[in-house]
């Protein structure tokens, strides 16, 4: 099945040879080799099932153009477009307050770069930002395992400065000194609510 951004070009996932490699590395507790998305996908559940909070993945809208029905019973999607650039990955309730996050990874292990963000992105979360809700970015470096929240307006900051002509990319040493730097579980994999306590003053 294809599918394709709304400006017509194709989409072609990115193929993570590492996450292979990763998957065949014993653990402690099994859980090496999860994507990011799929490790915060499992701690939202958590939350949603001992109701601490209700975050989910933002469904991506598509326009389906193609399909082919091989039997009655049956219907294939052939090809397809993405109706709308998305905004950011995560959204949903935690005590009375509004979150919303975005989830990104990198191979590199020095810096972060910018790439990886979308200019609507960036505006989304000022957006956010601008109606008090609590706006982050949860950073995996993924050779390291290591995953930081960083608070949207540090991103912001960091972002700023590229558009002003600075470098291209975070440091890991900026993402160390403004970020928070999430310990790895097992029940949640990522507790990243545990940070929003600290950071934004819930406790």
């Amino acid at each position: 099945m294809e599918f394709h951004y709304p400006n017509g070009r194709k989409y072609t996932p990115v193929k993570n040879d590492s996450k292979v490699e990763k998957q065949e590395k014993k653990w402690s507790y099994g859980k090496r080799g999860m994507t990011l998305e799929e490790d915060i996908n499992e701690s939202n559940q958590y939350y949603l099932e001992r109701g601490i909070a209700a975050i989910h993945k933002k469904p991506t809208p598509v326009q389906i153009v193609q399909v082919d029905y091989p039997r009655r019973s049956a219907a294939v999607i052939k090809e397809a477009y993405f109706k709308q650039a998305s905004t950011t990955d995560y959204n949903g309730v935690y005590k009375g307050k509004y979150i919303d996050f975005e989830a990104k990874e990198t191979q590199n292990t020095s810096s972060f770069p910018f790439k990886n963000f979308h200019p609507h992105q960036i505006q989304h979360m000022k957006a956010v930002l601008q109606q008090k809700g609590i706006c982050f970015v949860l950073l995996r470096f993924s050779a390291t395992d290591e995953v930081y929240l960083i608070d949207a307006e540090d991103l912001l900051f960091f972002w700023g400065r590229m558009e002003n002509g600075g470098r291209k990319s975070m440091t890991k040493s900026e993402i160390s000194e403004r970020g928070h730097l999430i310990k790895l579980g097992f029940q949640p994999r990522i507790d990243y609510i545990k940070i929003i306590d600290y950071v934004y003053d819930f406790i």
